[in-house]
C-alpha cells in the first residue's frame, strides 16, 4: 500500500453508530500535537483493520505457552515512513511516536521536525530510524 506524502496522522479507531450518522473519533493527542486543528476539514481513508496486507496496527502474536496475544511492533526493519519528532531523548536523539505510542528513535532530528525515515532496527518496545529525507 502506498501512503501519501500528505498524511498528517495515522491511528486506529472504531466506527460507531450515533442515531442517523456514523462517527470515527480522532484521538485528542492528534490535535494536541499540532497535526490537526479542531474545526478544520480533512480527507479520511478507512482501511480494514482485519486485513492481512501489511496493516500492522493490530498485529499480535500468540504465546504458545500461555495462549495470550502480545502486541507486535507496528513497524518493520526496512520500512520507510514519515514521522514527527515530539521530544529529545537523554542522549540527544529525536523521539517520534507512532501507532499505540510505539517509540521510534531518530538520531539527528530535532523537536517539531517531520522527517522521512527508514527503520533500521526494531525491538519489542522501540525502533531506530535513519533520516533519509528532511
Amino acid at each position: 500500500m502506498e501512503i501519501s506524502d500528505e498524511l498528517l496522522c495515522l491511528f486506529s479507531a472504531t466506527v460507531r453508530e450515533e442515531g442517523d450518522r456514523y462517527v470515527v473519533e480522532v484521538p485528542k493527542r492528534e490535535v494536541e500535537r499540532g497535526s490537526l486543528s479542531a474545526g478544520d476539514t480533512y480527507r479520511v481513508a478507512l482501511i480494514d483493520g482485519d486485513a492481512a496486507d501489511g496493516d500492522t496496527t493490530a498485529t499480535t502474536s500468540t504465546n504458545a505457552a500461555t495462549g495470550e496475544g502480545e502486541p507486535q511492533p507496528p513497524v518493520e526493519k526496512g520500512e520507510v515512513r514519515y514521522v514527527e519528532v515530539e521530544d529529545i531523548g537523554k542522549q540527544g536523539d529525536g523521539i517520534a511516536r507512532v501507532e499505540r505510542g510505539y517509540v521510534i528513535i531518530v538520531p539527528g532530528a530535532d523537536v517539531g521536525e517531520r522527517v522521512k525515515i527508514e527503520v533500521t532496527e526494531v525491538k519489542s518496545n522501540f525502533a531506530v530510524g535513519e533520516i533519509i529525507e528532511e
